[in-house]
């Protein structure tokens, strides 16, 4: 269904299976928000996920919820209280924003508040819509030389920043990365970054390993139907030595086994990826050669990281973008995600401006 300019288009899943385009009011932003007209918007394996299922673990939708947490637009208008931006200001959202300021967000961890607001997390609405109202603390504004698209890449690769970062990642590391969707490319991307030496990728897909080489991977492995110690090993003599950082991103239970078997002892596996609540893995393999098991929740303080990096174009997230539609196809767009196709798939939300 086409809309007027004037109205606000959303993406909304209402429960497993119907997922439908709406027109929502436009939203007026409190004191302390901005309203930002909506330019590119990335689709999460999350997203689909929500609308596949209705449901990640405890996060049910209950009730219709917009979708689209990797998001970039302009600012509109902004609310009484708001200094830092003004009409006209491109920015990055960082969808994660903290309702009190508990002991977490006190320690520079507000990631971990139990109570914060996320885009497109059961019950909270996504920006995957026309115009849409945000915290302007979590609103960044992009360099000139940023683009809309880098702008909403700033998510996922956050990820990447929060994991490796977690993993120690330094000046000469090898690193085993465990899958090669978006979220292992821009691991890939930010291990490079951050001085790995040797960087190996795992997958199932040639396509997916062939953009994990174009990011800046140094050696790729297809898995056929190894067994997790047999990929272990395929790591060890592809670089040479085993890696001391394992980064794990696809929640798959034969990965998660392979990432302890595969790194050295001593090192540190960091688990990405999700998947089901209970995985057996050998824990006794890692206790006894001392290596660290760690989780990441999502990123914190990450955006000016990230801008700054995109903003000196010591990062390239551009070739994670494969697809592009207009928000009028975005059920066509979502359809695209879900069969696996390309990596990034990219909704552009301002029928005026179609521009990466």
């Amino acid at each position: 269904a086409m809309a007027a300019p004037g109205q606000n288009v959303a993406v909304v899943v209402h429960r497993a299976g119907d997922l439908r385009l709406e027109n929502r009011p436009i939203p007026e932003p409190g004191p302390n928000e901005v309203l930002l007209r909506m330019h590119s918007v990335g689709i999460c394996g999350s997203d689909v996920h929500y609308w596949q299922h209705g449901r990640i673990g405890d996060f049910v939708v209950k009730d219709p919820m917009v979708l689209g947490h990797e998001a970039s637009g302009t600012v509109v208008k902004v609310g009484s209280g708001v200094t830092h931006l003004k009409p006209g200001d491109r920015v990055a959202i960082e969808p994660g924003v903290p309702r009190e300021v508990d002991e977490f967000c006190k320690t520079g961890r507000y990631n971990l508040s139990p109570t914060i607001f996320f885009c497109a997390t059961p019950p909270d609405d996504g920006n995957l819509c026309r115009y849409y109202k945000h915290s302007a603390s979590y609103c960044y504004k992009l360099p000139d030389n940023v683009t809309f698209e880098e702008g909403a890449l700033i998510e996922p690769l956050s990820v990447g920043i929060h994991a490796c970062k977690r993993a120690g990642v330094t000046l000469g590391s090898k690193v085993f990365v465990s899958g090669s969707g978006p979220i292992g490319l821009v691991n890939v991307i930010v291990a490079k970054m951050m001085g790995a030496a040797a960087v190996v990728v795992t997958d199932l897909s040639a396509s997916r390993l062939k953009k994990a080489k174009e990011v800046g991977a140094d050696f790729t492995i297809q898995v056929k139907n190894e067994t997790p110690q047999e990929v272990a090993s395929k790591v060890e003599s592809m670089i040479g030595c085993m890696p001391e950082i394992t980064v794990e991103c696809t929640g798959v239970q034969a990965c998660i086994q392979a990432g302890i078997y595969a790194t050295r002892s001593g090192g540190t596996l960091v688990l990405v990826g999700l998947g089901p609540e209970m995985v057996t893995v050998p824990i006794v393999n890692a206790a006894v050669r001392e290596v660290d098991i760690r989780g990441i929740f999502r990123y914190c303080n990450t955006w000016p990281v990230a801008i700054a990096l995109l903003a000196s174009k010591r990062v390239n997230v551009k070739p994670l973008v494969t697809h592009r539609f207009p928000l009028e196809k975005a059920l066509e767009a979502f359809e695209t995600t879900k069969r696996g196709e390309g990596v990034k798939v990219m909704l552009k939300c301002d029928p005026t401006d179609q521009s990466p």
